[in-house]
């Protein structure tokens, strides 16, 4: 039999096939565009999902006989608006967790509710990229959509629904609306009054391993899917790919380098970080929460620094030379670290922790003339490593104390990276072999929500292990006086960011 794992991701959705004892046979990654049609605005059509979910699918069972899947799990990006009308029809473009535009209705939603309840309740503020926000700001500038809303669905479950005409969404993913109440695992009746909003608008909510609905007759016409194979709640992708890491027990933390980078620590119990400045989750793993720390640009950084100022490295690339990426940091790797006094800021796309500040931006520190792009490449690089440690510093604060820290994500393609975090993060960080994340997370949960395994955590015993192991270097004590002053800048800039950020908009 065969475990079929779905990421409906921000550019494509990867779709793993998933052997019964852990091995990836095939995979597809149909990619498509979003679209950002005014500044801190993003969108994609939900459609797009559906389109590029039913390529994926077809391709994965060109390898297998379709009766030998067992089930789908599903993962996704977390915290998008999907509405839909009383026929389940797209009412408007799904509203993304990188649009930053509702920060107003974020400040209107604390004070209706209160600063302080609202940390309690949901286990975070309310940020800009969350769900309710995007609600609210629909309702003041979309009434005529506001008034035909039926159902609001988070991006996999807009799949879950085209794969079996029902609606269901999971903890996890759900813990990023700031609708749920986090610690009852189950949406807040409280959120919702105070908003003045229906509970009908909310899909059913279950633990991650439930089998929730099967494949419908529709879906299997277009998927080859038979029908009737259990679709498994799943979960949001952070929590996906934590359980695609084997991060499933108390004091494992992951370091995530994808487009946004994620630190990420399993909690038995559910506590709040007292000023929100972490993320307090339900994890895929029933029972369990976690906590989560965010930034919004972090392999996304080098990727934009790569497009703006690596088109000679993209050239030899295109012409059958190194990878664009692997040329720039071979480059890097002769400059020492702290890059001669330069400091790069990630706020590319506003920041979430520990600034929730959609008015952040990214900047370079301490340009001189000395500086070459080989100074730049690395500044990227350690500006986002030291907004990672940002993360797992607040962790440490609440007593979580990692001996050993997972890494995961494209960035960790370059060893470079990987040793620069071990030593900023000063402790061990190691691969393991499931490089897929939140998909091969996903295909987890579809055997363990299909009885094939008995928990999450046996099923992570089994699967996943060890390839690689990075210790600290020498160089680890010379990050401290940059990383000292990297901290420093933030407060220092908030002013200055918000003022440019409104003259931009303005």
């Amino acid at each position: 039999m065969y475990y079929i794992g779905l990421d409906v991701g921000t550019s494509s959705v990867k779709a793993l096939l998933v052997s019964q004892n852990g091995e990836v046979v095939r995979s597809a990654t149909p990619e498509y565009p979003f679209q950002t049609p005014k500044p801190m605005w993003a969108e994609t059509d939900p459609d797009v999902w559906w389109d590029a979910t039913q390529q994926a699918i077809r391709t994965l069972l060109e390898e297998v006989n379709p009766e030998e899947i067992a089930a789908v799990g599903l993962t996704g990006q977390m915290h998008g608006m999907v509405a839909l009308d009383g026929k389940g029809q797209v009412l408007r473009p799904c509203i993304m967790w990188n649009d930053q535009r509702s920060y107003q209705e974020c400040e209107e939603i604390t004070s209706k509710v209160g600063k302080s309840e609202v940390l309690k309740i949901t286990g975070n503020p309310v940020l800009a990229g969350f769900t309710a926000p995007k609600i609210l700001w629909v309702q003041k500038n979309e009434p005529e959509v506001f008034s035909a809303i039926d159902k609001i669905v988070l991006p996999k479950d807009y799949v879950r629904y085209k794969l079996s005409s029902e609606f269901f969404t999971d903890v996890s993913d759900a813990s990023g609306t700031s609708l749920l109440d986090v610690g009852a695992r189950s949406w807040s009746p409280e959120m919702l009054d105070a908003l003045g909003w229906s509970g009908q608008w909310m899909p059913e909510v279950t633990e991650s391993t439930e089998a929730t609905t099967k494949v419908s007759a529709e879906a299997s016409a277009s998927t080859g899917l038979p029908v009737g194979i259990p679709i498994i709640a799943g979960g949001g992708d952070q929590a996906a790919q934590a359980v695609g890491c084997g991060i499933v027990r108390e004091g494992l933390v992951s370091a995530t380098l994808g487009t946004s980078g994620v630190v990420f620590a399993q909690s038995d119990e559910y506590r709040v970080e007292p000023e929100g400045k972490l993320h307090a989750f339900c994890h895929a793993v029933p029972g369990k929460w976690h906590l989560m720390g965010v930034m919004l640009s972090a392999a996304g950084s080098f990727q934009w620094y790569k497009n703006q100022l690596g088109s000679e490295e993209q050239k030899r690339e295109d012409a059958g030379g190194p990878n664009a990426y692997d040329s720039l940091t071979a480059g890097a790797e002769s400059v020492p670290a702290g890059s001669e006094g330069l400091i790069f800021l990630p706020y590319l796309s506003g920041e979430r922790t520990p600034h929730p500040d959609p008015h952040a931006r990214g900047c370079f520190i301490g340009l001189s003339v000395r500086h070459e792009k080989r100074h730049l490449t690395r500044a990227v690089l350690e500006g986002v490593t030291f907004g990672l440690n940002d993360s797992l510093e607040l962790m440490r604060g609440l007593g979580v104390n990692p001996k050993e820290i997972i890494l995961s994500g494209g960035g960790t393609r370059s060893a470079l990276w990987k040793q620069m975090l071990a030593d900023v993060f000063s402790s061990r960080c190691s691969m393991v072999n499931a490089l897929e994340g939140a998909a091969y997370g996903a295909a987890v949960l579809a055997a363990v929500g299909c009885g094939d395994h008995s928990s999450v955590e046996s099923a992570c015993d089994e699967w996943i292990r060890q390839t690689e192991v990075v210790e600290p270097g020498p160089e680890g004590g010379s990050y401290d006086k940059f990383y000292s002053i990297y901290r420093s800048l933030y407060p220092s800039l908030k002013d200055t960011f918000h003022s440019l950020s409104e003259s931009a908009s303005s």
